[in-house]
């Protein structure tokens, strides 16, 4: 079985190997749905049924379809992602030269799983801030597609006790990746900038800073005797970003009576607190805006904001039965069985029992199978868009996401049936009014 949603998402996320691909690589199918872009720093003349979206910064995006009855009779039905995932940064001084090899300094980004990056086919994706020929400042996305670095990892011989404690990277002196060989000629600044210059078309002098993600160059691919299975990087969290945007772009959402949102943030594995982050004021500006742009007064925003909900669509972890002591026993979530509702008493998540009871009915209504998840109280519960978003707007939300493998590895696993059942699901949550 090779499941065509599988490798539709398999194809949008090894288009999307930064935040800033990400976004773009939605904008392009948005465009192929006659959506109309629009800019914060314009006005607005919106239209009922219209179909439109907004970017900040390049790497966050809000994409909306304006219901044909009144916001204060429908509220807002948003479905919330991420676009960013853990991994490594390019430093700003970035090229070293060190015993015959240039190297690249990077920084941490989140919290992903160092030891899987060793070894692996490494490139750098994302985005140049350059000057133009006018004196203006523009972006511009730069993508090597070929394996350019790598974290060549310590023979065991010289680290006999890897198998037994794992393998520990010291982040700043342990991390550096090999580039190439270099010279005595050569000069690290001025080589890395020629290659950012013969990759952009832009020239060096006129590159002025970048945002560069390391990712993995292996292409995503199912897995399993059954190929029941599907594996990638950035399943955390592209994997609902495509679901959520599958199921807005049904033709059930685009004709559907209330409005339905999408929002994609960056920076949620920072912990959310920028101006494109969910702590920030991207979607809070854009509701706004909508209302105001329909002639609804501040109270009647307010109002529609009560009759609101938001899905807070993030990955789940699946059960792995070779670690049984990691998970809550009477909460084992397994692949392929279904969306997690997600639930935490510390509302680490923003779930609560009306939410959780909304989204369990919809799965219904979708004839999808769903289950529940709590972490083990002896061990921290991470967090999610979720709970920021809900307090920030002063809507009911729940948290939701699929089940999968090796969260925050550079390689993820998870369930190609589960990736269907959630579009079905989400396009019941974006038609029922």
């Amino acid at each position: 079985m090779t499941d065509q949603p599988i490798q539709h998402l398999l194809d949008f996320i090894d288009a999307s190997p930064s935040p800033w691909h990400a976004v773009a690589s939605v904008e392009q199918q948005l465009l192929a749905f006659q959506f109309t872009r629009l800019l914060e720093t314009e006005k607005w003349q919106l239209k009922p049924g219209g179909r439109y979206y907004v970017i900040r910064d390049d790497s966050s995006i809000v994409i909306f379809v304006l219901g044909q009855k009144p916001l204060l009779e429908t509220g807002f039905k948003i479905i919330g992602a991420h676009t960013d995932s853990p991994g490594l940064r390019l430093k700003p001084n970035t090229a070293t030269a060190t015993d015959g090899f240039l190297r690249l300094g990077v920084e941490v980004y989140g919290g992903p799983i160092l030891a899987t990056f060793a070894d692996r086919d490494l490139s750098l994706a994302g985005r140049i801030s350059y000057k133009n020929a006018h004196g203006s400042l523009e972006t511009k996305l730069v993508h090597f597609e070929r394996p350019l670095l790598r974290l060549p990892n310590l023979a065991i011989h010289m680290n006999r006790g890897v198998n037994d404690d794992g393998l520990k990277l010291q982040k700043q002196t342990e991390l550096p990746l090999i580039l190439s060989t270099i010279t005595a000629e050569q000069l690290p600044k001025p080589y890395f900038s020629e290659l950012l210059e013969q990759k952009s078309a832009i020239s060096a002098d006129q590159i002025l800073a970048w945002d560069l993600a390391v990712y993995d160059t292996q292409k995503g691919t199912v897995w399993g005797k059954n190929n029941e299975f599907y594996a990638d990087s950035q399943l955390d969290n592209l994997a609902s970003c495509h679901a959520a945007l599958q199921a807005l772009l049904s033709p059930s959402t685009l004709a559907a009576d209330g409005t339905a949102v999408c929002a994609f943030f960056d920076h949620e594995e920072i912990g959310s607190g920028s101006n494109k982050g969910a702590d920030g004021s991207f979607l809070p500006d854009i509701l706004q805006r909508i209302a105001f742009s329909a002639d609804t007064n501040q109270e009647d925003y307010r109002r529609a904001l009560a009759k609101s909900f938001l899905i807070s669509a993030d990955m789940a972890h699946a059960y792995q039965p070779n670690f049984p002591n990691a998970y809550e026993p009477d909460h084992k979530v397994l692949v392929n069985q279904g969306p997690v509702i997600k639930v935490n008493a510390n509302h680490r998540y923003s779930s609560e029992s009306v939410s959780e009871a909304q989204f369990a009915n919809w799965c219904e209504l979708a004839n999808v199978p769903y289950q529940k998840y709590s972490h083990r109280c002896d061990l921290p519960c991470g967090s999610t868009i979720g709970p920021i978003t809900s307090a920030q707007l002063g809507i009911r939300s729940v948290d939701v996401g699929n089940p999968m493998w090796a969260m925050h590895s550079i390689r993820e696993s998870a369930g190609v049936f589960d990736h269907q059942y959630l579009i079905n699901v989400f396009k019941i949550c974006f038609s029922h009014w």
